[in-house]
């Protein structure tokens, strides 16, 4: 027998066709795109022993996969696990946190593959796709994941899936601009994931902004599973983030240094976010908001300068300030943002990657202007910054300029992308619910009947209680 639905669901966020529609349409366009343009590359074609010959290599070792691979297994976790259920810490919204990360997730990354594709590894007409591109891809969809936090729970799957298509787009562009144009170094993304996709979803969710949110209040909260949920995708996140940081970081010291230092951050970051959850609270006690979101921001502050030389007691230092800010963030920030700003960041991305992106872009931009042959080597020191061809001349005080140029371009991206995309999802076409109905479940899923099914409907009045 089918459930009682909510009265005026069938006018706002009936689903069946639209949504079908969407999918089909986009993964058949995918698939003709696919068809199209992409092809395996060199070190994926059949043509690999032809290819190992000309590059005089004996083994199938030196294949990128097998230095690649592991890495792509991590971030791969991180996005579908990790993302997913982090945001699960909503009591009523927990199939909406990891099913429609998934949804927005596997369309995410098709996308990427062409729109990076197109960018960085198009030629003779043809996007040549390896391991490389397969975390690529995962980092894009990573900026889309971060977004999706600052509107959870208040957009519907199709508004999503137009999100995905927009964001993604311009994650290409500034990706381009950053790495291509500035030349500027960002192993873990703190400048093009966490800095865009974080100020891109702000400014998402003010364009979407609603009044009457207050309805739904009731919902906003976790309850003692739904916590312990979240610290499920935490602590995945956080056991990989130096896989991260380091996954299309030059073979050799370079991705070491990556995997070192992004492991002292994040072990800094949970003693200082310990330290302040406990000092900020009146009695005390821990909030698991904080130990849940706080302890990762180490991660992202470290990602620009994650392959840089800024050793191993910078980078405690780096974690040690993170815990801090990302921490006052969520007692003090995210309510005034709210109140005074009207921006509704559900989970309170502001704070765990937004400040630490900024954070991260400047630590970068200073280590950078910083570096010296002395404590590089002359060969390091070309090495890993890529002084090489036209980029030869430049300086570490010029290549500092730069990297807080990125900072600049990504915020310009976020805001201006941001702002075009809400207008477009503020439409009334998309199936998105009343405020009353946010961060609810059951608006687009089926919700298993059992004993617990009261969680789901005890605000419908149609709905008989569980005897």
């Amino acid at each position: 027998m089918e459930r009682p639905r909510h009265q005026g669901m069938t006018k706002n966020t009936y689903m069946r066709w639209r949504l079908p529609l969407v999918c089909l349409l986009w993964e058949v366009a995918m698939i003709v795109l696919f068809g199209v343009f992409v092809r395996f590359g060199p070190e994926a074609d059949a043509h690999w022993e032809e290819e190992k010959r000309e590059m005089n290599l004996t083994s199938d070792i030196e294949n990128d996969f097998y230095f690649r691979y592991p890495s792509f297994q991590d971030v791969h976790v991180m996005i579908f696990v990790g993302f997913g259920f982090l945001m699960t810490f909503l009591k009523r919204y927990g199939f909406g946190a990891v099913g429609f990360n998934f949804l927005l997730a596997a369309f995410g990354i098709q996308w990427a593959l062409l729109m990076q594709g197109w960018f960085h590894s198009f030629k003779s007409g043809k996007i040549l796709v390896g391991v490389e591109n397969l975390i690529n891809a995962d980092f894009c969809v990573g900026s889309v994941c971060i977004a999706f936090g600052a509107i959870l729970g208040k957009t519907s799957p199709i508004q999503l899936l137009v999100m995905t298509l927009f964001q993604v787009t311009l994650f290409a562009v500034n990706e381009y601009i950053l790495l291509n144009l500035l030349h500027v170094k960002d192993a873990g993304g703190s400048m093009t994931i966490h800095t865009f996709g974080a100020y891109f979803g702000l400014t998402v969710t003010r364009i979407l902004y609603r009044p009457n949110l207050e309805q739904s209040k009731d919902k906003q909260g976790s309850v003692y599973h739904s916590d312990l949920f979240a610290m499920i995708g935490t602590l995945y996140l956080w056991m990989y983030w130096p896989s991260f940081n380091s996954a299309i970081s030059e073979h050799g010291d370079a991705q070491h240094r990556a995997a070192i230092n992004t492991y002292c951050s994040l072990a800094a970051c949970v003693l200082t976010t310990m330290a302040f959850s406990s000092m900020l609270q009146k009695k005390g006690k821990l909030d698991m908001v904080h130990i849940q979101n706080a302890t990762l921001a180490g991660g992202v502050a470290v990602g620009t300068s994650a392959e840089m030389m800024l050793t191993p007691y910078g980078s405690l230092i780096v974690g040690f300030i993170c815990g801090i800010v990302s921490t006052v963030g969520y007692v003090y920030l995210t309510p005034f943002l709210e109140s005074r700003l009207h921006i509704q960041d559900t989970c309170g991305i502001h704070n765990l990657h937004a400040l630490p992106g900024l954070i991260g872009g400047i630590v970068g931009a200073i280590t950078a202007a910083a570096a010296t042959e002395d404590v590089y080597g002359k060969e390091g020191f070309i090495k890993a910054f890529d002084f090489t061809g036209t980029y030869r001349t430049r300086t570490p005080s010029v290549q500092g300029g730069f990297q807080a140029a990125g900072i600049v371009v990504s915020l310009l991206m976020a805001f201006a992308g941001g702002a075009l995309v809400g207008a477009i999802l503020k439409l009334p076409i998309w199936g998105d619910a009343a405020a009353e109905n946010c961060f609810e479940d059951d608006i687009y899923w089926e919700v298993p009947e059992d004993e617990e099914s009261d969680v789901y409907h005890m605000h419908n009045p149609d709905k008989p209680a569980s005897p």
